[in-house]
């Protein structure tokens, strides 16, 4: 009790309250925002003391502003040292997050004197980076790749730099780029204050965190109940990708549907799932890794200004696109990572409004929506479109005393259970028998020829066995 009445106390906290410059305070203010979000609440003041922080925070908490308030604070008073390498340094796994952070920073700074900030992400020209770096620069917004090209050119130093942040941490060791963190690190100053900001700090991230940090505070905040209730999660099963695709286009065609983001496992297939869709008379574009910078801009823009109503996009969209008018989310490929679940349906529900995230899955995938459902503690609800229900069931229970997916309403039809089943359909097996090596079935003489395993009921194989043969196992004949 006594710990949700201190959570209450700091969600009703204003930002005034924070400790932060009057400069920075009147831009806040300016900007519309009065009360911090709990990680803002919990990780500006002591951010503002120079301690390293640890912070573990889901997506749309706020914690863009929570780790570039108390650093602006820093920009009042003149550096330190002299140079034109930046006083603030921000690492992010994304093109698309780095232009957000960069632009957070143009606000939360605008009362500043000279404030220059410079983003320098892959897929974008050299030149006008290059220019931004010419003349001292206060906060630079990198993606690790691009930041070790300039850092290689010798086009970067950090001679002046007094805060390091890495957003998006969790991701950033995802895509690989640990080995380019550890050498951006280690042309930093030891003197550095060190902010770390991810969905988890275990693993990896907890590894990584221990070696960049110095008795770091750690700060967990609990995902917000509020945002999630605005969210509808629902799950449509599919029986193969034709099925697939139908309930695609009802989804789409849902009256209710203002703008969605389509994700895909794939960049190709992105590029087919959008063409798909215009074929079909919508007006979709897609996002992925593979276009250069000019175009991602420009395809974003569209889709804010509400010329793009279907953005068909792989995860490289999950984090850092913020437009309020998505309605919908929907996982046309199921993420593989329940973290990257959490990220794209972050994508709907926000600025206070309400949004649906829909996941398309088929009935092998039980696993990946058990892990979805313990990661983010709610059960996603199975639904149907009348016309398109699916007509298998799967034949794994649900877990945890659950009920099985076939209990679930809309299902028809009936797959075989288990390995009884078998017995009926390869002409005369034993209960059990599945899976078994070739020493164990009927007719296999050690050291002769390896029968086919419907020897044993009289068929005649198409393939006569041959003495140096590969020990096979019954199921893939079935």
């Amino acid at each position: 009790m006594v710990g949700d009445e201190l959570l209450e106390k700091e969600t009703r906290m204003n930002f005034s309250e924070l400790g932060l410059d009057p400069l920075v305070l009147k831009a806040v203010e300016a900007a519309g925002y009065s009360d911090p979000t709990p990680v803002q609440a919990q990780a500006v003041p002591a951010a503002l003391t120079g301690a390293d922080l640890l912070v573990s925070a889901q997506t749309g908490s706020g914690k863009t502003a929570a780790f570039m308030l108390p650093s602006l604070c820093r920009l009042v008073e003149p550096a330190a040292a002299k140079g034109y390498g930046p006083r603030i340094l921000v690492l992010t796994p994304t093109r698309e997050l780095a232009l957000q952070v960069e632009k957070a920073a143009g606000i939360y700074g605008r009362e500043l004197r000279k404030l220059r900030t410079a983003c320098l992400v892959g897929g974008a020209p050299y030149g006008p980076q290059l220019k931004q770096l010419s003349q001292p620069v206060d906060v630079v917004v990198a993606t690790p790749g691009r930041l070790m090209d300039h850092m290689e050119r010798g086009k970067i130093d950090f001679d002046r730099l007094e805060v390091l942040v890495l957003d998006e941490a969790d991701r950033m060791l995802d895509m690989g780029f640990v080995d380019d963190i550890k050498a951006i690190v280690a042309k930093t100053p030891a003197t550095r204050q060190t902010m770390m900001f991810s969905a988890t700090l275990d693993g990896v991230v907890g590894r990584l965190a221990r070696e960049l940090t110095r008795d770091a505070q750690r700060i967990e905040v609990t995902r917000s109940e509020d945002p999630e209730a605005k969210i509808e999660q629902k799950l449509h099963f599919f029986d193969d990708p034709s099925h697939k695709m139908r309930l695609l286009d009802a989804l789409v065609r849902d009256a209710s549907l203002n703008q969605a983001i389509v994700f895909t496992a794939t960049k190709a297939g992105a590029e087919d799932l959008s063409e798909e869709l215009r074929d079909r008379g919508f007006l979709a574009e897609a996002l992925h890794g593979d276009m250069p910078q000019h175009k991602r801009n420009r395809t974003l823009d569209r889709v804010r200004s509400g010329r793009t109503q279907f953005l068909v996009a792989t995860d490289v969209a999950a984090r850092g696109i913020d437009v309020a008018g998505i309605s919908h989310v929907i996982n046309y490929d199921a993420p593989r990572q329940a973290e990257d679940y959490v990220h794209r349906i972050g994508r709907t529900g926000r600025a206070g409004r309400s949004g649906v995230a829909v996941t398309l899955v088929s009935f092998r995938d039980h696993q990946l929506v058990r892990n979805i459902e313990r990661y983010t503690g709610h059960t996603l609800a199975v639904t149907t479109i009348p016309g398109l229900e699916p007509t298998a069931r799967p034949s794994r229970p649900r877990p945890e005393g659950g009920k099985s997916w076939g209990d679930k309403p809309g299902y028809k039809g009936k797959r075989p259970g288990g390995s009884g089943d078998w017995k009926a359909k390869s002409g005369g097996w034993k209960e059990g028998s599945r899976g078994k090596p070739w020493a164990d079935k009927p007719g296999y003489k050690a050291g002769g020829d390896k029968p086919h395993p419907a020897a044993a009921a009289g068929l005649q194989p198409a393939h006569k066995p041959q003495a140096n043969d590969k020990p096979r196992r019954a199921e893939r004949f079935w």
